[in-house]
C-alpha cells in the first residue's frame, strides 16, 4: 500500500516538474526575447521522435516488453492526439488568450460527460463541487480579455473534444490490452512523430508565416531544443502513467495545478506581472484541488469498505454451490453403487 502511494506521488511529481520545466524551456526557446523558434508543431514532432527513439532503445535492451495492440487502434489514437495538438495551436492563434484559457477549462466537464457516455462512470457531488471550485479559481487567475470568432470557436471545439478523447483513450487502451504506460507510448510515439514531422512545417507556416528551413539555428537554440525534447520524454511518460493510475479527470485537475506553478515561476523567473486577482484565483484553485483530493480519497475508502462485503457474499455463494455440488456427487455415487450391486446380483 505504501509502495503504491509512493509510486503515485512519483508519477504526479514527474508530470508536474517535467511539464512546468518544458513550458519554461519553450518560453525561452520560442519567445521574441529568447531564440524566436516559432515552430510549435514541428517542435512537438521532435519531442515524439526522441520519445520513440527512447522506446526503441528500451525494447531492444529488454527494459520494456512490446505487447500487441492492433494497428488500426494505434492509428486512430495518433490521429486524435495530432488533432488535439493542431487544434490547440490553431485555437491559440485564432482566439484571444482569454477564450483559449476558457476552452482549456472546459475540458474537465467535457471529460466528465464523455466518461459518463463512454464508460457509464458516475461522479459524486463532492467531486463535482471540487471540479467547479478548481475551474473558477483557474478562470479568475488566467482569463482576461475574451474574444472569439467562428473559425476560432470551431478549432477550440475540435481541440477540446480531441484532447478529452485522447486522455480517456490512454486509460482505456492500457486496460483493454493490459499494456503498461511506457509500452503504449512506445507504440504511438513513432506514428505521431512521423506525421507531425511531415505536417508540422506546413501547419507552422500557416500559423507563423515562417519556414522552419529558413530558421538560423544557433548553439543556444539547439541546446534548448534538446532540453525541451528530453523534458518531453518525461512529460509524455508521466502523462500516460498518471492517466493509467488515476483517471482523465484527475489528470485535468493536475493540469490546473501546473497552471498555478507556471504563473508563479513566470513571476519569479521572467518578471511576469502577478496581480491580486491572480493570487486570489490561485488560492481558490489550490483549495479546489485539496477538496478534490479529499473527495477522491473518500471514494476510495467507500470502495474499500464495500469490497470485503462483496467478497464475503461471493464466498458464501461459492460455499453454497460447493455444498450442492458435493451433495449431488454423493447422491450420484450412491446411485451408481446401488446399480453396480444390483448388476452383480
Amino acid at each position: 500500500m505504501a509502495s503504491s502511494a509512493v509510486s503515485d506521488v512519483g508519477a504526479w511529481g514527474m508530470n508536474v516538474i517535467s511539464s512546468v520545466g518544458i513550458i519554461m524551456a519553450n518560453k525561452q526557446l520560442m519567445s521574441a526575447n529568447g531564440y524566436a523558434f516559432t515552430f510549435a508543431t514541428s517542435l512537438t514532432g521532435f519531442h515524439f521522435a526522441v520519445t520513440a527513439l527512447v522506446g526503441m532503445i528500451s525494447n531492444a535492451t529488454g527494459f520494456s516488453a512490446s505487447k500487441h495492440v492492433p494497428l488500426w487502434e494505434l492509428l486512430w489514437f495518433s490521429i486524435v492526439a495530432n488533432m488535439s495538438i493542431t487544434g490547440m495551436n490553431l485555437s491559440l492563434m485564432l482566439n484571444s488568450v482569454g477564450f483559449y484559457q476558457i476552452s482549456k477549462l472546459s475540458m474537465i466537464p467535457v471529460v466528465c460527460v464523455m466518461e459518463w457516455i463512454l464508460h457509464s462512470k458516475q461522479f459524486t457531488n463532492r467531486v463535482k463541487m471540487s471540479v467547479v471550485v478548481v475551474v473558477i479559481g483557474v478562470g479568475v487567475c488566467t482569463v482576461t480579455d475574451v474574444k472569439v470568432n467562428a473559425k476560432g470557436f470551431v478549432c477550440a471545439c475540435i481541440a477540446v473534444v480531441s484532447t478529452s478523447l485522447q486522455q480517456i483513450s490512454i486509460g482505456s487502451l492500457q486496460k483493454k490490452y493490459s499494456i503498461g504506460s511506457f509500452e503504449l507510448l512506445s507504440k504511438t510515439a513513432p506514428i505521431q512523430a512521423g506525421s507531425l514531422l511531415v505536417l508540422g512545417p506546413i501547419i507552422d507556416y500557416y500559423l507563423s508565416g515562417n519556414l522552419i528551413l529558413e530558421y538560423k539555428l544557433t548553439s543556444g537554440a539547439m541546446l534548448f531544443i534538446l532540453l525541451s525534447c528530453c523534458l518531453a520524454v518525461f512529460c509524455n511518460v508521466s502523462q500516460y502513467l498518471c492517466i493509467g493510475r488515476f483517471s482523465a479527470v484527475s489528470f485535468q485537475v493536475l493540469g490546473h495545478m501546473k497552471t498555478v506553478c507556471v504563473l508563479t515561476l513566470g513571476w519569479l523567473l521572467f518578471d511576469s506581472e502577478l496581480t491580486f486577482k491572480n493570487i486570489m484565483g490561485m488560492g481558490v484553485a489550490v483549495i479546489g484541488m485539496v477538496i478534490y483530493s479529499w473527495a477522491v480519497e473518500g471514494e476510495k475508502q467507500v470502495q474499500q469498505a464495500l469490497t470485503p462485503h462483496a467478497k464475503n457474499s461471493l464466498t458464501e455463494e461459492e460455499i453454497r454451490l460447493l455444498k450442492e455440488g458435493l451433495e449431488f456427487e454423493t447422491t450420484h455415487v450412491i446411485v451408481k453403487d446401488i446399480e453396480l450391486g444390483q448388476s452383480k446380483e
